[in-house]
């Protein structure tokens, strides 16, 4: 009902029912029924496949099953857009740009001139500088082991580096010291344990605040001292960046389209669907880390 045959959309690997108490919530994007669920290989609605090859199902992953031709979503996983905007651009907002940008811009709120650590500099964590940058943050700095990826962060707003390996005391406390204290705001993109402690303890006492992005292994566990809170440093985590799929997603392609968000340096490699392999050759080298599959049916 919500759909018509034409339009255009970007399917999402987190939905929006737009019925239950996440999604009527203005606090929360995480929808009871279809939130990301790694284990749901089939339909909601009957609990079958719409894939099989040789008789043989085939299950759908997170909803969307984009690494084919033709798929079958439900409703709540599609978000509407602009028919006007560059699929093979805004494609990329489905999921790591729309997660670092909205933990800056919707968790974080780095206020103007203020300074911002962002561990981690792959797709997701050049997104959040981005989200620094926009936000009008005078101090972006970025906390990464791979000194080759300082150069290309700088395009995103980065304007100081910190290797961990390089110094021979806890990064957070190499932080604090260039900061007289602390920054304003991190945002942790690795999924590394050691680095959310890290990204907890380098916040300013008083006001910082620090936002969890990476996912961390089923077994990790997060220790601090629980004077690090008493002390006033806020810890928070996200989830796709705090957007609602479906009510948000449309805006942030507008954004993209009255140039209030650069989209295009995100990409740094594009190949043909039938090459899909190459592209995770190219991720898995460190070549690429935001790839896009182009789609071509004729």
């Amino acid at each position: 009902t919500d759909l018509q045959p034409g339009d255009h959309v970007l399917p999402v690997f987190t939905g929006e029912c737009k019925e239950c108490r996440h999604c009527k919530s203005e606090e929360s994007n995480m929808c009871d029924l279809l939130r990301i669920n790694t284990d749901r290989g089939t339909m909601l609605s009957d609990g079958k496949s719409r894939f099989s090859k040789d008789g043989k199902p085939i299950y759908h992953f997170l909803g969307t099953s984009t690494f084919s031709e033709y798929t079958v979503c439900h409703v709540g996983s599609v978000a509407k857009i602009n028919p006007a905007a560059p699929l093979d651009k805004v494609c990329v907002l489905s999921c790591g740009i729309c997660t670092g940008f909205g933990a800056t811009v919707n968790v974080a709120k780095p206020k103007k001139g203020s300074s911002v650590a962002i561990f981690g500099l792959g797709a997701v964590g050049l997104a959040a500088a981005e989200g620094a940058r926009v936000s009008g943050a005078a101090r972006i700095i970025g906390v990464d082991l791979n000194p080759n990826r300082f150069e290309e962060a700088k395009k995103f707003g980065v304007n100081e580096f910190v290797n961990p390996k390089d110094h021979n005391k806890p990064v957070q406390e190499v932080i604090a010291e260039m900061t007289d204290g602390g920054v304003d705001r991190s945002v942790e993109c690795t999924g590394s344990v050691q680095a959310m402690i890290s990204a907890f303890e380098c916040v300013h006492d008083g006001w910082g605040v620090a936002v969890l992005v990476g996912v961390p292994s089923k077994d990790d566990a997060f220790k601090t001292h629980p004077v690090n809170f008493l002390n006033e440093r806020t810890l928070k985590g996200t989830f796709y960046g705090n957007y609602k799929p479906r009510s948000d997603l449309p805006g942030v392609v507008e954004m993209y389209m009255n140039k209030e968000l650069e989209v295009d340096k995100f990409i740094t490699h594009s190949v043909p669907f039938a090459e899909i392999n190459k592209a995770f050759d190219l991720m898995l080298s460190g070549q690429s880390i935001r790839c896009i599959i182009r789609m071509e049916i004729h």
